[in-house]
């Protein structure tokens, strides 16, 4: 029986303004966090 990959979530960002939501497929690691601006508004990381 193969065994089940366990899929990490990928970080989602959602625009409270417009309501676009934003998946990350790759995160740099340059710093601790990155914002994304949507709407001229700051995006909140989705849970």
């Amino acid at each position: 029986m193969a065994k089940k990959s366990v899929k990490k979530s990928k970080p989602k960002y959602t625009c409270k303004v417009c309501g676009i939501i934003v998946t990350v497929d790759n995160v740099c690691g340059c710093v601790e966090e990155c914002d994304i601006i949507c709407c001229n508004e700051p995006m909140k990381k989705k849970r």
